[in-house]
């Protein structure tokens, strides 16, 4: 008894309630507002310069590169124009000792090269042929792959391949990229290596997620919101052009009224106005290697739940009340054995929990929890966990999980509100497109979702049925691979406007005859004409 009351003292604490949601919601909205107006807020709300998202038609051959948390991945994307598409990649562990380089170069040279071999391993004669060229000088920009290049950390975009970084988040920590163009950082190392390659996207990867959805969501609705519960966890949205009322310096196409933004809801709240905060929320943010920032990520992202569950259950296994994985006598334990922690336990070292054991712990609905009381002993070196340990880590593990369930809600729910799109009387189905290990594989994540968005004042149970949330498959490399298709037509685009701009001047000078006014009067119409349909199209 002694043991359920402590447990539950400890599982309370992570409780979000229905009012909770409603006044996260709310301050959701309100920041979001704020960094629409405003630089320097805790949500950046970043304009990303994609003003549309695709129709499933698009067609080519585009690279991807992404660089995400602790894994980076090099894709070459076949869309075939029917919202399918054919994707072949690799995959390699970024070394740790590359997260905290000294210098940029460092990382960015390790990318490259990975880029390189990708290129001679899927794209062999491609990439001998423009070698060749290269090296007879008749190579030309036009025949390089565009690429567009997820980075999934904050950057200050100033165009479609070029922006700045902002600050590291998820483990990285290099000084010396802040303030820099992550794009020419990449381009200066590929060049090196004499790749034919042009990065032409910079792509966070929640707008990768975004477009990925929209380019192979069936029916007439297209996504409004691309978010990723993973590793880390963000989200990108359709955001009406007149509500960004911050300066957004670069070009872009201002036809369709709307503009992809960059939310870094990450860092949502970083003030802790609304969002819950626990003693073990303190304890890992204060060991974390950025205090004081992310903090809505530090509550709902993958990297760190099992921290948060290790931290709150290493409290119980001092707590001499519960005697949680230690057996006063062994007749006690259903195994006949005595339980026992190995002191190499992941339980007692920092990030030593994975969040993987959460799901294995509310996948487990055995009368026995069998697989969790295995995964214990594999994972975390407990020996013969009994049911009522299993019982006791179950509960805190999923009382860690709803709440980062509840408070992805919270996100979801305030941008449907932003959207208006629940009152659209055109507007059947509210598409979400996600990404990301949790509402992948963690059991029930997108179903506790759904349970909070219900509870949301403007939502309701109705609203949240109108909702739909699926998985964006390979969003970050095949939305990236959209978006170095819409860079590349941005350069043809402008490429024939310069053409244009070149026909005109030869036109006017040249015209010698007494006319000449005359005829260059009727050329400036003619050019400015085609100036107009140029840009249109662009």
């Amino acid at each position: 008894m002694a043991a359920e009351s402590e447990t539950k003292k400890v599982v309370s604490q992570f409780e979000l309630t229905d009012h909770d949601v409603n006044a996260a919601t709310l301050e959701f909205l309100r920041q979001m507002d704020e960094g629409l107006r405003k630089d320097g807020t805790s949500m950046s709300q970043i304009p990303t310069y994609v003003t549309a998202v695709p129709d499933g038609s698009e067609k080519g051959v585009y690279l991807a590169v992404d660089l995400g948390g602790t894994n980076f991945r090099v894709c070459s994307v076949q869309l075939n124009g029917d919202s399918t598409f054919n994707l072949t990649y690799n995959k390699v562990a970024i070394p740790k000792e590359l997260m905290v380089a000294k210098t940029a170069r460092e990382l960015f040279s390790f990318l490259a090269m990975q880029i390189e071999v990708f290129l001679k391993e899927h794209h062999k004669d491609y990439y001998a042929a423009q070698i060749k060229k290269r090296r007879s000088g008749t190579t030309r920009s036009s025949e390089y792959l565009r690429l567009g290049f997820t980075f999934s950390f904050p950057v200050n975009q100033l165009g479609i391949n070029k922006g700045k970084l902002i600050r590291w988040t998820k483990g990285f920590d290099i000084p010396d990229a802040v303030g820099k163009d992550v794009c020419a950082l990449l381009q200066t190392e590929i060049d090196k290596l004499g790749l034919p390659v042009k990065v032409a996207a910079l792509v966070n990867d929640t707008v990768g997620t975004l477009m990925a959805r929209s380019y192979t969501s069936v029916g007439k609705a297209k996504s409004i919101l691309g978010g990723i519960f993973g590793t880390g966890t963000n989200g990108a949205y359709i955001e009406k052009l007149s509500n960004i009322k911050k300066p957004t310096v670069g070009e872009y196409d201002k036809s369709t009224g709307d503009m992809v933004v960059n939310t870094e809801w990450g860092s949502f709240d970083n003030q802790l106005n609304v969002l819950p905060t626990t003693k073990w929320d303190k304890i890992l943010d204060d060991a974390s290697v950025n205090p004081g920032i992310q903090m809505f990520e530090k509550r709902v992202s993958g990297m760190f739940l099992g921290e948060i569950v290790r931290l709150a259950t290493l409290d119980l296994i001092k707590n001499e009340k519960v005697t949680l994985f230690v057996d006063a006598n062994s007749s006690f334990n259903d195994l006949q054995s005595i339980t026992t922690i190995s002191r190499e336990s992941g339980l007692f070292k920092q990030w030593g929990l994975d969040s993987s054991v959460l799901s294995v712990a509310a996948a487990d609905d055995t009368p026995e929890l069998s697989s969790l009381r295995l995964e214990l002993e594999t994972s975390l070196q407990i020996d013969s966990a009994s049911l009522v340990d299993a019982q006791i880590f179950k509960a805190v593990a999923a009382a860690v999980g709803r709440r980062a369930a509840r408070l992805s809600a919270v996100a979801i729910g305030a941008i449907v509100l932003q959207s208006g799109k629940l009152n659209d009387p055109d507007t059947d189905v509210v598409d979400i497109g996600v990404d990301g290990s949790l509402v992948e594989h963690y059991p029930f994540f997108r179903a506790m979702i759904y349970e909070a968005l219900k509870a949301i004042d403007g939502i309701g149970p109705k609203g949240a049925e109108r909702i739909r949330i699926g998985i964006a498959k390979d969003g970050s490399g095949v939305g990236a691979a959209l978006i170095a298709l819409v860079a590349e037509k941005m350069e043809k685009d402008n490429s024939n406007v310069e053409d244009v701009e070149a026909r005109v001047d030869d036109l006017v000078w040249n015209t010698n005859n007494h006319n000449t006014f005359i005829v260059a009067g009727v050329v400036g119409v003619i050019a400015i004409a085609a100036l107009w349909w140029a840009r249109q199209r662009s």
